[in-house]
């Protein structure tokens, strides 16, 4: 088994136009922020990077990840990423930015076996017209009592977040050539069922925790399932955590599954 290295490039931020304007220079900047965010999901992706290189399709059946992201990674910026410790079946990374910030942290591993997936459950499904509720302490409250609506989504070359480096080419072989669903758009998952429930912008992808259970190809259809754990305040930002389930929609077999952490309501500027 290969042991995961150090690597570097450049941030991409694949979402300027997204719903979100986090990841639009305006209303970045609004936030005392330098200019549009890259999304919390990609930041994630660059530290689980040196698991893909290494350990491949074995990551994407059964890996696991904590990342969290603790300041701002900008588009276009160089970074790198640094392995403090770890070996061929885990290890701690953290991405550093050009002006020497430790901007987030992952504690990512390749277990002998992945743990018992979760159940489907049947949720009821968004209905992607309907009207959706700003994000209110109020509302986030509501939706924990009776419940998120599944979403359902599809992996291709169409979907929101395809890679997580300018150049598809330079993306690990498993993406590249293989196919596989990239943990840019997997974690994203997590982002978009929250979003598809309740109006949110701007708002912050924080951290997941998250577990893989199988690989997904290319043309797959998935459902993901999500509920609202616990909601919070901490110093004038409105928290949420999220429990999020992917499931293969043939078969309905966990995918992945992940626990969201973010601020769906920023203190105001």
């Amino acid at each position: 088994m290969k042991v995961p290295v150090a690597w570097q490039a450049r941030a991409f931020n694949q979402v300027p136009e997204s719903e979100n304007r986090i990841h639009s220079d305006e209303v970045a900047r609004a936030y005392g922020f330098r200019g549009a965010l890259v999304p919390g999901v990609t930041v994630s992706a660059y530290l689980i990077h040196p698991a893909i290189v290494a350990w491949g399709e074995d990551w994407l059946r059964r890996g696991s990840a904590r990342c969290v992201v603790h300041s701002p990674v900008y588009d276009g910026e160089p970074f790198r990423v640094e392995l403090e410790s770890g070996g061929d079946t885990g290890y701690e990374a953290v991405l550093i930015d050009q002006r020497g910030a430790r901007c987030a942290t992952a504690s990512v591993a390749l277990p002998e076996c992945a743990p018992p997936p979760p159940a489907f459950r049947g949720d009821p499904r968004l209905d992607r017209s309907a009207e959706r509720s700003p994000a209110t302490r109020a509302a986030m409250e509501a939706l924990r009592e009776r419940g998120l609506r599944a979403m359902r989504a599809r992996w291709d070359g169409s979907a929101e977040i395809t890679r997580y480096l300018r150049e598809a080419s330079q993306m690990p072989a498993v993406f590249a050539e293989r196919g596989y669903a990239n943990p840019a758009f997997v974690l994203g998952l997590t982002n978009w069922v929250l979003a598809g429930n309740v109006r949110m912008s701007p708002w912050l992808h924080l951290q997941t925790e998250s577990q893989n259970f199988r690989a997904i190809p290319n043309g797959t259809e998935l459902v993901v399932e999500a509920r609202i754990a616990d909601l919070f305040e901490k110093r004038g930002h409105e928290f949420v955590d999220v429990d999020v389930s992917i499931f293969l929609l043939d078969g309905l077999e966990a995918a992945a599954q992940a626990r969201l952490r973010a601020i769906y309501r920023l203190r105001e500027p």
